[in-house]
Formats: C-alpha cells, sequence, structure tokens
C-alpha cells in the first residue's frame, strides 16, 4: 500500500500546502494503486488523463495561493457513478446507461473540481442506488476489502464501490449518496466514515435520480475531519435545485473543537432489535460510556414510530423511482433494444426496459407503479406519507425537548459474503436499512464512524444522529467517539 495514497485528507492537504509533496506525485500514487486493484472492482470508469491534467492546475493553483487554497485543493478523489461528470462515463450501474456520457457536470463534482479535487475515476455502486450489497450492479459486485477466510465479502450498498475504495487506500476520500442508508451502511462495513448531510445541504443537481425527496450526496472518507474538508467543497446552496437550502455555510472543520461537556445523547429504547447481535448491542453501549466518559449526558428517549419505518420506505422510495425512472425509455439516451419486424414503439419501451433494467430495479418500479395506481394510492402511498410525518415529528419532540444527538447502531451485521443473501428473499436485504432509513424519512443529518471489530475481525459501526443543517455539531460528536474508539484497523492487502 503505498505510503502518500495512505495519507488522509488533512495529512496530505498539509503536506501540499508546506510543498512536502505534489498533487501530481499524490495522484500518481492513487493511479498505481487503482491499476493493482482490479480485484476490488472498485473503479469502474477509470480517468488518468483527466486526472492528471487536474492535478497539474491543482499544483498550479497551490502555487498560487498557498495556504488560501481550498482544502480539497490536490487531493485525489473517487466519484460514485451516480453523479453525472462530463464526457465521462455516468451510468448508475445500469445497462440502460450504456454509453451515456453527459454534457454537464453535476453541481457537487463542479463544486469538487473548482476546489481543486483530482477525479480519478467512477466507482462501481448498485444500479440506480437501489441495493444494500453492491450485488445489484452492471459491472458486476464490488469488493470488500476487509478478508476473514475464503469468502469475498460485500461492501455495502449502494456506495459499495465508494467504500471499497476508501477502505482499500485507492482513492483520499469519494463521493456517495444516500437514499435509506447507502453512504453508511458500506462506510460501516468497511471500516471508514460516512456521512449522510441534511437534506438540501448539497445540490442534487447532475445525480442520476432514485427517490428524489430523500436522496443526499454526501463524503465517505477515513477520518471525521476529513469528512468535514470534503463536506466544505460538496455542500451549498444551487439554485438548479428547488429543494437546496439557501443557508449560509458554516465551517464544519472548525466546529471539531474536541468538547462535548454538556451535550445531551439520546439513547432510542425502539432501536434494540429482537435478535440484535450481542457483539452490536455491546458496542452501542461501549459508544455510550465513550461519550459520557468526553462529558456528555446520556438519557433514554423514544421514537415510537420507528417500527413502521422500513414498511413506510419501502412504500415512498419504489413510488418515487418508478415516476423517476420513467423517462428510461430508449428514445432520447442509453439503451436501446433491438425489434423484430413489424414492432413498434410500444414494443421498444418494453424490450428496453425489460432487457436495461435489472431485477431489483425492476422490482421496485412494479412496487412503486402499483402503489401509486389508483385503487391503492390512499391504501399505500397517502398512507405512508402520514407514517413519514409521525417519524418525522417523533425526532423534531426529542430535539424540543433537548437532545443534541441520538446514538444507534449504524448496521444490524457485520459485512456478509457475496451470494449470502437469498436472492430468493428480497426483505432480508431490505432489513440491513433499519437503523438508517429514520434519518431519509426525517430529513436529518447522520453520521458512520467506525467503532471495532467483531469476533473475526471484521469492522463495526456507530450511527449518530443529529439536529438539522447542525452537521458541525454532529462531527464534533463524531470525532470525540472516533478518538474514544482509537479505530486503526485497516485491510491487509490480498488483492
Amino acid at each position: 500500500m503505498s505510503e502518500l495514497s495512505s495519507l488522509s485528507i488533512a495529512e496530505a492537504r498539509d503536506a501540499l500546502r508546506r510543498g512536502d509533496v505534489t498533487a501530481v506525485e499524490l495522484t500518481e500514487a492513487c493511479l498505481r494503486e487503482i491499476e493493482a486493484a482490479d480485484a476490488l472492482n472498485a473503479f469502474v470508469h477509470k480517468t488518468p488523463e483527466i486526472a492528471m491534467e487536474r492535478a497539474r492546475a491543482a499544483d498550479a493553483m497551490l502555487k498560487e495561493k498557498g495556504d488560501e487554497a481550498p482544502g480539497m485543493c490536490g487531493i485525489p478523489v473517487g466519484i460514485k457513478d451516480l453523479f453525472c461528470t462530463e464526457h465521462v462515463p455516468s451510468q448508475a450501474a445500469s445497462r440502460i446507461l450504456e454509453n451515456f456520457r453527459p454534457e454537464y457536470e453535476s453541481t457537487v463534482t463542479a463544486q469538487l473540481k473548482a476546489a481543486g479535487a483530482v477525479m480519478l475515476g467512477k466507482l462501481n455502486m448498485d444500479e440506480f442506488a437501489m441495493g444494500s450489497s453492491n450485488e445489484h450492479s452492471v459491472y458486476g459486485p464490488a469488493v470488500n476489502p476487509w478478508r476473514v477466510d475464503e469468502r469475498l465479502l460485500t461492501p455495502g450498498g449502494s456506495s459499495g464501490g465508494s467504500a471499497a475504495a476508501v477502505a482499500a487506500r485507492l482513492c483520499l476520500g469519494a463521493t456517495g449518496t444516500d437514499t435509506g442508508g447507502s453512504i453508511r451502511q458500506p462506510a460501516a462495513f468497511t471500516g471508514i466514515v460516512g456521512l449522510k448531510p441534511t437534506y438540501g445541504r448539497c445540490s442534487r443537481w447532475g445525480i442520476v435520480a432514485f427517490a428524489s425527496s430523500l436522496d443526499q450526496a454526501g463524503p465517505m472518507t477515513r477520518t471525521v475531519r476529513d469528512a468535514a474538508i470534503m463536506l466544505q467543497a460538496m455542500a451549498g446552496h444551487d439554485p438548479k435545485d428547488s429543494t437546496s437550502a439557501d443557508l449560509p455555510l458554516p465551517d464544519f472543520e472548525a466546529a471539531i473543537t474536541g468538547d462535548i461537556r454538556g451535550k445531551r445523547i439520546g439513547i432510542p429504547r425502539e432501536y434494540r432489535m429482537e435478535g440484535m447481535p450481542a457483539e452490536i448491542e455491546a458496542l452501542w453501549k461501549q459508544g455510550a460510556e465513550m461519550l459520557r466518559d468526553a462529558g456528555a449526558e446520556i438519557v433514554d428517549i423514544s421514537l415510537p414510530h420507528t417500527k413502521y419505518a422500513l414498511p413506510c420506505y419501502y412504500v415512498i422510495a419504489p413510488a418515487e423511482a418508478s415516476s423517476n425512472l420513467a423517462r428510461y425509455d430508449g428514445v432520447r439516451y442509453g439503451y436501446r433494444a433491438k425489434l423484430a419486424k413489424g414492432e413498434g414503439i410500444v414494443e421498444m419501451y418494453e424490450k428496453t426496459r425489460a432487457e436495461g433494467f435489472g431485477p431489483e430495479v425492476q422490482r421496485r418500479v412494479m412496487i412503486g407503479t402499483y402503489v401509486l395506481s389508483a385503487g391503492f394510492y390512499d391504501a399505500y402511498y397517502n398512507r405512508a406519507r402520514k407514517v413519514r410525518s409521525l417519524i418525522k415529528r417523533d425526532f423534531e419532540t426529542v430535539f424540543a425537548d433537548g437532545i443534541d444527538a441520538i446514538l444507534t447502531p449504524a448496521t444490524p451485521s457485520a459485512a456478509f459474503g457475496l451470494g449470502e443473501m437469498s436472492e430468493a428473499d428480497p426483505v432480508q436485504m431490505y432489513l440491513n436499512d433499519v437503523f438508517t432509513v429514520t434519518v431519509n424519512l426525517a430529513g436529518l443529518p447522520g453520521i458512520a464512524v467506525p467503532a471495532g471489530l467483531d469476533s473475526q475481525g471484521l469492522p463495526l459501526g456507530l450511527q449518530l444522529i443529529g439536529r438539522p443543517w447542525e452537521e458541525g455539531e454532529l462531527l464534533n460528536l463524531a470525532e470525540t467517539l472516533e478518538r474514544a474508539a482509537g479505530f486503526v484497523s485497516k485491510p491487509e492487502k490480498w488483492w
């Protein structure tokens, strides 16, 4: 593993500003690691020419601005395949977007580019961000760099390629998106930090849509401080996105003071799930103790509508997906099925969608179409929207009672083997999101922090949920937890 590619974003930023290393050297080190890591299937579209061009531009910016250069200047990052990147394949890991090369750049990647960040390439993911294991991808599954036996493990999903790349030291950070836990769950499975900001903190413009009222972009990094630095470049108001919040952007890194005395941390009793592994329960308890030792007050709280979160999410998300994915029809761009003589436009739509979408996307589109249909709209979709309001109100109530953040497990287990979750029972896979979906339904910020290893030696994470728009305070609490947990393990190179 290259010494340079193992640097944190904060360490690399400081080394670049001191002149100890150049952006070109840093980028070359990462490109070498990427070339040697095809077994992980994390990078699916490599862009070495773009990377070197941007690295040279970053070195020029650093020379000109010195310490005034943006924090991400010269930092090599990977971009999830859901973000549109100008003239670079942006497929959302789907056959239906085969050969799609946008003529424009998503707002988030444009901001990273303007800050001097170096794009190394596009990262693997579940098709249209639908999945918890990165097995639903036209590129094949991404592989977790952590390994404890002969099995290949999932890096989680949908941002599995991002998690694998950051954990394997192929890049210093990566973009992810989170609709029901797709940043936080893979971060926990790979021993890295994953931050889902408040809904509206980062622009969704130019990100291929899954469920528009739930999707949110965020950083995936190796440390909490790195997440703060990367979020600074990604966040901000965008007039092109009507859901983007027009709020001043605080200095997220400056908010990390290490002082959490007097903060009140809620422990929700409803998250004590039946059948939760003892290791997860014990880690959760340890996390609470670590925060208490740092001066926080630990408070038992109730979020009574938590039990309805998963069914509510799996009505709303597929409903929005079926609407968003209706635009992929083989007419304007992407994949088009071959037609037999005499077949017309209806057959073209049907064949293109049947051949272009994978099984999981088809399943969710069908569920979504069903719950939005005339006979079931009130019974399912409208009822789910009402339940969503109740879940949001649960959080508003505890925050109004003076709770500063909520501590929960990030996942119900450590990473499992690829292929182990039976395709015959997708509900088992959906249960992976049990601790994370409430955050998306309520539009809150949440962060997964690596906090320990299970008995096999695989990483386990804890989740902190913050008040809306208070990512700075959430990052401060997360950094305290990170420091107390002292998680320094990393995967041994086998690929």
